[in-house]
C-alpha cells in the first residue's frame, strides 16, 4: 500500500491569503499546505479520500491520470469542491468514477453539484459519476475493503476510513468510544490536528497527541494543519512515533 498526502492544510490553505505570518512567509516547502486529501493505492485500486478544492493542482503535481473511486469524509467545501475536476479523468478515460459517502454527505454533494446529477445521460461538460450511499458497515471497492470510522467534527457526524492497516481521520474533534476498536493494530494513522490553541470542531495538537497515543499506531502523522504550526519546529517537539504530514509525502506499508 502506498499513501500519498495530496494536501495537509486546513480549509484556508497555507499560505493564507492576506497573511504575512512566519509560516505563511516560510520558504520551507513543508509549510506550503493545500487542502487536505490523500490518495491510497492498494490491491490494484487508486482510491481518493476527499476531492479538495485544490485537487486539480494536486493531481497535476502527482501525475494522477486515473482513479478507481472517491470516498468522502464529509461535505464541507474544502473536501468536496474538487469534484468537478474529475471531469477530465472521466472524459479522457471514457469511464464512470464511483463515489462513496454517507447519506448526509451525499445529499449535500448532490445539492451543491446538482448539474452533475440532473442529466440522465453523461455529457462532456460534467464528470461521469455514480453515487453510492454508505453507512457504518464495511464496503468493498473491487478487492479492497473499506471500513468507515464514525467520528465527530464538532456537532457533525462524519467518517474516517480504515483500509488495511492504515486509517485516515481528518477534521475530528471527538472519537466515539465504540470507534476505538476499529482503530486497533494500525501501522499508520493520519489524524487531524489543527493548531496549538483549542478549537470547537477540531483536535488541537495536545488533544491529537493524547488520542494518537491511545490508538497506538506504529506511526501517526497529523494533517489539516493551520498556519499557526511551523513544520520544522513542531516535528522537533512531537513525541516519538508522531510527526506532521506534508504535501507530497509518500508513505509505504508492506
Amino acid at each position: 500500500m502506498t499513501i500519498t498526502v495530496l494536501g495537509s492544510g486546513t480549509s484556508m490553505g497555507i499560505p493564507v491569503v492576506g497573511c504575512a505570518c512566519e509560516v505563511c512567509r516560510s520558504e520551507d516547502p513543508r509549510d506550503k499546505r493545500t487542502r487536505s486529501s490523500v490518495l491510497v493505492e492498494t490491491g490494484g485500486q487508486r482510491i481518493l479520500i476527499d476531492a479538495s478544492i485544490d485537487f486539480r493542482a494536486q493531481a497535476l503535481r502527482e501525475n494522477i491520470q486515473h482513479l478507481d473511486a472517491v470516498i468522502f469524509t464529509h461535505h464541507h467545501v474544502d473536501h468536496i469542491l474538487g469534484l468537478d475536476d474529475l471531469r477530465s479523468l472521466t472524459l479522457l478515460n471514457n469511464y464512470t468514477i464511483p463515489i462513496y459517502a454517507s447519506a448526509t454527505t451525499m445529499e449535500n454533494i448532490q445539492r451543491v453539484f446538482a448539474y452533475i446529477f440532473s442529466h440522465e445521460k453523461p455529457v462532456s461538460d460534467i464528470p461521469r459519476i455514480s453515487a453510492h450511499v454508505i453507512d457504518e458497515r464495511p464496503f468493498t471497492i473491487e478487492r479492497v475493503t473499506v471500513i468507515p470510522i464514525p467520528l465527530m467534527h464538532g456537532p457533525l457526524p462524519i467518517f474516517g476510513y480504515r483500509i488495511g492497516n492504515f486509517a485516515y481521520c481528518t477534521d475530528v474533534s471527538a472519537i466515539p468510544e465504540s470507534s476505538y476498536s476499529l482503530l486497533e493494530g494500525l501501522e499508520v494513522l493520519i489524524l487531524g490536528a489543527l493548531r496549538y490553541k483549542p478549537h470547537p470542531t477540531h483536535f488541537n495538537i495536545e488533544q491529537a497527541i493524547a488520542v494518537a497515543q491511545r490508538i497506538g499506531a506504529r506511526q501517526t502523522y497529523f494533517t489539516h494543519i493551520a498556519h499557526q504550526v511551523k513544520h520544522q519546529k513542531a516535528v522537533q517537539e512531537l513525541p516519538s512515533g508522531i510527526s506532521l504530514a506534508y504535501d507530497g509525502m509518500r508513505i509505504h506499508i508492506e
